[in-house]
Parts: structure tokens; sequence; C-alpha cells
């Protein structure tokens, strides 16, 4: 088994700190040793701690995430946590390990700690194997500026709207700037089932079926031909 990697999450964004205390809750071989809300805060933790990563943001108060990093000692890596672009030739010219945009995927952070396994440790091919453990039950979505964390047992299906999607929850709908291709590699397969180009379906939340739609409620959704064949096997196997 690898060693456990010492982290600390340093964002003055309480949102954005949850949603990287979540992600990496389900990984085995990482420990978040602390959150903090400033440099100055994760001065203090480093002083007492083994670091091995940061997760830092850049734009924060009194002390910026690249005037931090370059401040800290070369044994700790970075992360760079940010919502904007044009700071990654910055972070990047730091030899930061990997820039990460906010709001940030579980797929996304599991390859920048994949990065960070390639460049310390010999023992990056088991990855795989120790770091994912299947606990997640929600997803997060920004939606009117806010991160909204969406449990997948509350998705009836998801519809895509060209560059965004629409999530039908069973009280209510939300709307995010997303692919519905992205969308699909962050929920369980087992859960839900793409049936169409522009529509996935919960199966747990099926109602009842043809050949040609599926029903969810009082929804009627078509299932197109290029997916029939699986959506069909699926439903009859459970599977």
């Amino acid at each position: 088994m690898s060693k456990i990697i010492q982290c600390i999450i340093v964002d003055d964004e309480p949102v954005a700190c949850e949603i990287l205390e979540n992600h990496l809750a389900k990984i085995n071989s990482v420990k978040v040793v602390a959150s903090c809300k400033s440099a100055m805060d994760a001065f203090d933790i480093i002083r007492t701690n083994k670091v091995d990563l940061i997760f830092l943001d850049i734009n924060m108060p009194e002390i910026t995430g690249l005037s931090f990093a370059k401040l800290i000692t070369k044994n700790s890596k970075i992360i760079f946590t940010t919502a904007y672009r044009e700071y990654a030739i910055d972070g990047f010219d730091l030899q930061a390990v990997d820039y990460l945009l906010k709001p940030i995927s579980f797929e996304r952070l599991l390859q920048a700690i994949s990065k960070y396994l390639d460049e310390n440790t010999s023992k990056a091919e088991s990855i795989k194997e120790e770091i994912i453990q299947e606990k997640s039950d929600s997803i997060f979505v920004r939606s009117n500026r806010k991160m909204i964390n969406i449990k997948f047992s509350e998705i009836k299906y998801i519809e895509s709207l060209s560059d965004y999607i629409k999530i039908h929850l069973t009280d209510k709908s939300v709307i995010t700037r997303e692919t519905i291709s992205n969308i699909e590699a962050k929920l369980p397969p087992k859960k839900f089932l793409r049936i169409h180009r522009s529509y996935i379906v919960s199966i747990a939340n099926i109602d009842s079926f043809t050949n040609e739609t599926i029903e969810i409620g009082k929804n009627e959704i078509p299932i197109s031909r290029s997916y029939k064949n699986d959506v069909l096997h699926r439903i009859e196997n459970k599977k």
C-alpha cells in the first residue's frame, strides 16, 4: 500500500473547501490535515505538520496563493484551485503539480492526484485500487452562482439543452452549464442510463417502458435507435 498523502486546503471560500473535502474523503490514500481560510493560517499548519500536498486557491486576501507558493518549502507540492484561467501560466511557472478550475469535479481531482503520484512515487499504478472509494451519493453543480449539492437518489432524469443541462429532481429542476456527456461521466453507471443523446434517466425511477420510450411519472422520454439495444438489455436484466 502506498503511503498516506498528508494534504491541506487553503481557500477563503467555504463552499469551495467543502467540495474539496467531500471529494478527498472518498480517497483512501489522502488525509486532509486542515482546511485554512488564509495563507497565514496555512503557515501555522505547515510549521507544525508534515504536509505533502497543498490545494491552494490563488485569489485570496492579504497574501495571494501565488505569493504564498513562492514562500513555502519545496517539500510540499502544490495543486492550484481557482476560478480564473488567466493565472494558469503563473501557476505552472511555480512548478505546480496541476491547475484545477472551479467547480472541480471528482474525476478531474483524481487526475491531479494521479499526476502527483507519478511525480512522487513509484507506486502510481495502484491508484485505482488504493484511493477510490464508492462512497459518493451526490454531486455538486453550479446554478445561479451557487454550488448545489444534488443527491443521486433525487434525480429522475437529465435533459440536454445544448451547452446546458436540466436536472429534473423529485421536487424541482436545476439548470447548470454542463454538457450531458460530462455529467454522464460523473454519475454512477449502475444507477443511471443514457437512453438518447439528449437524455439520461435514473433506472430506479423508471415507471414503465416500451421499445421506443421510457415513462417517469408523467414524462415520456424517447429512446434513440443508437442506444436502444443497450437500454432494453439493461432494463430487462436490471444491470
